[in-house]
C-alpha cells in the first residue's frame, strides 16, 4: 500500500486536530468545492462521481483543509448510496463544527441516463 493511501484508509474525521479554532467573530462564509468526490454503488460496485459543494458559516471551529480532503477521500473505497454518503458528511461535518449555517450540495455525474443532486441546508431542516 502507498502512503497516500494508508493515509486515506487510517484517516480519522473525528480527531480534534482537524478542527481549529475560527478566529473571527464577524459572520462569513466559507465555501469549498470537491469536484472528485468518489464512492462504490453498494449493489453493483460500480463507481460513482460527484462535485460536493460545502458552504458553511463557521462559529468556533473552522475544518484544516487537507482534514476535508482526506475525509472526502476516504468514501472512495465504501460501498454507498448517493443519499447515504450526502447526509453522513453533513451529519459528520454539522455535528463537529456547529457552524452558524451549513449547505452542502452533491452533484453525481450521470450513470445510466440518471443525474442525481442531493441538497441537505441547515437553514431548511
Amino acid at each position: 500500500m502507498k502512503y497516500g493511501e494508508k493515509e486515506i484508509r487510517e484517516f480519522d474525521i473525528n480527531a480534534e486536530e482537524n478542527y481549529w479554532p475560527n478566529e473571527h467573530e464577524k459572520r462569513y462564509e466559507i465555501n469549498i468545492e470537491l469536484p472528485e468526490f468518489m464512492c462504490l454503488c453498494p449493489r453493483s460496485g460500480y463507481p460513482d462521481f460527484a462535485k460536493l459543494t460545502l458552504t458553511y458559516a463557521p462559529d468556533s471551529k473552522v475544518i484544516e483543509l487537507k482534514a476535508l480532503k482526506l475525509y472526502i477521500n476516504s468514501f472512495m473505497y465504501r460501498y454507498i448510496s448517493h443519499e447515504n454518503s450526502a447526509n453522513e458528511i453533513f451529519d459528520t461535518l454539522y455535528s463537529k463544527l456547529q457552524p452558524k449555517s451549513m449547505k452542502l450540495v452533491a452533484d453525481f455525474n450521470p450513470r445510466g441516463n440518471v443525474h442525481t443532486v442531493i441538497t441537505i441546508d441547515s437553514e431548511t431542516m
